[in-house]
């Protein structure tokens, strides 16, 4: 896994997996690259055959502390590219109501991919 920041925008590849194996690591790796000034943080998940249930904690805690570092709350996680099976599990798990999800094909992101937001905040479904 490679971290890597670019102006305001993190972005973290080369990840094979996202799972229980690497999720402590993972969260460990992402947290001491979060900076204050982030945006964006960018996950590309084109080599990532299998994300589980801790991969997804991993996610949602990553997304919470770089959050929390950025005292306005504005960052955006975004999530580059999945494979069908992890584009499955974001589905359906209701990640992609929380985070912006950027599909393999390059097509524009569908409405049920990308969170809905009114006046700052997520909209109900």
């Amino acid at each position: 896994m490679k971290v890597q920041q670019f102006h305001r925008t993190l972005r973290i590849h080369g990840l094979r997996e996202l799972s229980a194996a690497n999720a402590h690591s993972f969260r460990d790796e992402t947290a001491a690259a979060l900076d204050p000034e982030l945006d964006t943080v960018e996950v590309d998940f084109s080599e990532t055959g299998l994300v589980d249930s801790c991969g997804l904690g991993a996610l949602v805690a990553l997304h919470k502390a770089a959050n929390h570092i950025n005292n306005n709350g504005g960052v955006t996680l975004r999530l580059l590219h999945p494979q069908p099976p992890v584009q499955q599990v974001f589905e359906l798990t209701r990640m992609h109501h929380l985070f912006e999800i950027v599909p393999r094909n390059g097509e524009p992101v569908s409405e049920s991919s990308t969170p809905a937001r009114t006046n700052g905040h997520e909209a109900p479904r």
